[in-house]
């Protein structure tokens, strides 16, 4: 990954890779948890090398991404994530973009692909329709899908907040191995990521991002307007196309079926074989030629 830049953006000093031509169609590549940049390492040179501007962002609590004041609600909500993307875009003067991740960035796509759709060129998200639904957060799921979402009722508990802060790398490694099971990282490629959990603020947007999807904390208010209008499950009517990996151990393609009516725009979702919950690490060529097909590359 390329040296990094850094902008102020909303309330984060944001850290990012840039790579491409300057003028070339913008695209923004965000990671999910727990992960980083890094994600990108081989989809991010093959976006550049077909003329995009390709922007990787460290999420807030990643990397060198910093919080500019102390006073701020260290959130790790959705409507914070949908923020921080909408107020980098506005720093960096790009007007629309083609926005692709997974998990938190996928969802940080979607919640700007849903409120704020002329910005929104297009949509790559692995999962597909990725805004969370509070309301129902407290319903069961069946046993199998509870015992998958082990680590977020773990990061309820001060438990859970203490082994995180204890090992956070421990944490990381055993989620990427029980989320793609058949992807076989190295342990050199696991420890390039794992320092981005360094950031001082980790821990704290982490437990509060699986405490607050629960509505176990509240949000930050400089959100609240965003948050009410997730509630409504906001359709997404820009051009998108979605992915599950067929191999994913927390988020299982039988889930995505649900969640097609909340489309409203084209959308072409596939499931990619042999792939975990990490597709553009795992399978970068084919996450790469789905943002190209949305820019029109």
């Amino acid at each position: 990954m390329h040296a990094l830049k850094h902008i102020q953006a909303g309330v984060l000093s944001i850290a990012y890779a840039e790579l491409g031509p300057a003028h070339g169609p913008a695209v923004f590549l965000m990671h999910g948890f727990p992960y980083d940049i890094h994600t990108y390492a081989q989809a991010a040179p093959l976006l550049a090398q077909a003329g995009c501007r390709v922007i990787v962002p460290y999420l807030r609590g990643y990397g060198a991404t910093r919080f500019l004041s102390a006073d701020t609600l260290r959130s790790g909500e959705q409507a914070a994530l949908g923020a921080d993307l909408l107020a980098l875009m506005d720093a960096l003067k790009i007007p629309s973009a083609v926005l692709a991740g997974y998990d938190w960035g996928g969802r940080a796509a979607c919640v700007v692909a849903a409120l704020w759709p002329k910005r929104c060129k297009g949509l790559v998200s692995q999962n597909s329709y990725n805004i969370q639904n509070i309301a129902t957060s407290m319903l069961p799921l069946t046993p199998v899908r509870e015992h998958m979402l082990w680590y977020q009722y773990y990061f309820h508990s001060e438990r859970g907040r203490a082994g995180l802060e204890k090992d956070r790398a421990a944490v990381a490694h055993l989620l990427w191995q029980q989320w793609s099971p058949t992807w076989p990282f190295t342990q050199g490629v696991f420890q390039q990521t794992a320092l981005a959990f360094d950031n001082p603020d980790f821990v704290e947007v982490v437990i509060h991002s699986y405490r607050h999807r629960f509505g176990l904390v509240a949000g930050d208010p400089a959100y609240a307007d965003i948050e009410t209008q997730l509630a409504a499950q906001p359709v997404i009517s820009v051009p998108a196309i979605t992915f599950d990996g067929a191999d994913d151990g927390v988020h299982p393609p039988s889930q995505t079926a649900a969640l097609a009516h909340r489309f409203a725009g084209t959308r072409a979702h596939r499931v990619v074989s042999g792939v975990g919950h990490n597709l553009p690490q795992e399978a970068p060529a084919i996450f790469a030629n789905a943002v190209l097909e949305l820019v029109g590359l």
